[in-house]
C-alpha cells in the first residue's frame, strides 16, 4: 500500500513541480553565495539555532522557554531585514542588473586605464600620500558620484596624482572611475561595519571595504602611514601589493589581456625576469 501511494505520487509529478524545485534550489544557492565569507553567516547560524531550540522546547514541553522563543520568532522577519540590510541591498542590486547589457561593454579601453591608475598609485605610495580610487563595474555608483565634485575627465596619471596632493582642495575623499573617465572626486563612501577587521585598518580601508560590500566595485587604497597599496573587492581586502601584483589582479578582475612584452631574445628575457622578481616581492 505504501509503495503504491509513493508510486502514485511520483506519477503525479509534473514539469511545473520540477521547475518549482529548480527555482527554489537556485534561490537558496544564490543566497548562500551572497552571504558566504561575511558576518551574515554567523548571524544565520544563530537564527537557525534559535529555530531548532524552539522546536526542541515544544518537543520536551518546556513552556517558559517555548513562550520566550515563540515571541521572538514572531518578530523574526523584521529582525532579518534589520540584520541583513547590507546583504539584501547588495542582492537586490545584483538581481536588478540590466540583463540586456553587454557583459564586456565596460571593459573597452580598461587596459590603458589600469596602467595609468597603477602608475599613479605607485607614485603616491612612494611619497606616502593617501588615496582611494574606486572602479565602477556593473552596479552603478551614481549616488556616491553626485555627492562628490564632478570632473568627467579622461583617466590620466598626472590628474590622479594632482588630485591627491595634500594641498589640493579635492584630495579628501575618493576618486570614482566610470569606464575610461574620472567621473567625480572628493566622494565619500560608506564605512564597513564588519567587527572582525583589524584595528590597524584606517578610514580609507574601511570605506573601500564598505563600498565593495554594497556594490561590485573595485576600490584601491594607498596608505598614508605606510605607503602600502591595497584593494577591496567583494567585501575582502588584499594588502601589501606590489605594482606588478596589483596590475595582474586588476587585469584578471576586468578580464583584460596583458600586453605582450616589447622585445625578444635577451631583452625580452630580462623584462620577464624583472617582472618575476617584482611579483616575488
Amino acid at each position: 500500500m505504501g509503495f503504491f501511494s509513493s508510486f502514485l505520487s511520483i506519477s503525479q509529478f509534473t514539469i511545473g513541480d520540477l521547475i518549482d524545485i529548480f527555482l527554489v534550489a537556485f534561490l537558496i544557492y544564490e543566497i548562500l553565495l551572497l552571504i558566504r565569507g561575511t558576518r551574515a553567516v554567523q548571524i544565520a547560524l544563530g537564527i537557525a539555532f534559535i529555530i531548532v531550540a524552539y522546536y526542541f522546547s515544544q518537543a520536551l514541553n518546556l513552556r517558559t522557554l517555548n513562550w520566550l522563543l515563540s515571541n521572538f520568532l514572531s518578530y523574526l522577519v523584521i529582525a532579518i531585514i534589520v540584520l541583513f540590510q547590507a546583504e539584501i541591498r547588495r542582492g537586490l542590486a545584483i538581481f536588478g542588473r540590466n540583463p540586456f547589457a553587454h557583459p564586456r561593454s565596460h571593459l573597452k579601453g580598461m587596459e590603458d586605464v589600469i596602467d595609468e591608475v597603477v602608475l599613479a598609485t605607485t607614485t603616491l605610495a612612494g611619497s606616502k600620500i593617501g588615496a582611494i580610487i574606486a572602479f565602477e563595474r556593473n552596479i552603478g555608483l551614481r549616488s556616491y558620484i553626485e555627492g562628490g565634485i564632478r570632473l568627467d575627465a579622461l583617466v590620466s596619471y598626472d590628474l590622479i596624482v594632482s588630485i591627491f596632493q595634500p594641498k589640493s582642495p579635492i584630495h579628501d575623499g575618493a576618486v570614482i572611475i566610470q569606464g575610461n573617465k574620472i567621473a567625480s572626486a572628493s566622494c565619500f563612501l560608506p564605512l564597513t561595519s564588519n567587527p572582525y577587521l583589524s584595528r590597524r585598518l584606517g578610514t580609507r580601508h574601511r570605506a573601500a571595504i564598505g563600498l565593495s560590500e554594497e556594490t561590485d566595485a573595485v576600490c584601491l587604497v594607498v596608505s598614508e602611514e605606510t605607503g602600502e597599496i591595497s584593494y577591496a573587492y567583494k567585501g575582502k581586502i588584499r594588502r601589501r601589493l606590489s605594482p606588478v601584483a596589483l596590475k595582474r589582479d586588476l587585469y584578471t578582475i576586468f578580464e583584460v589581456e596583458k600586453k605582450k612584452p616589447v622585445g625578444r631574445g635577451f631583452f625580452g628575457w630580462l623584462l620577464k625576469r624583472g617582472e618575476k622578481r617584482e611579483e616575488e616581492r
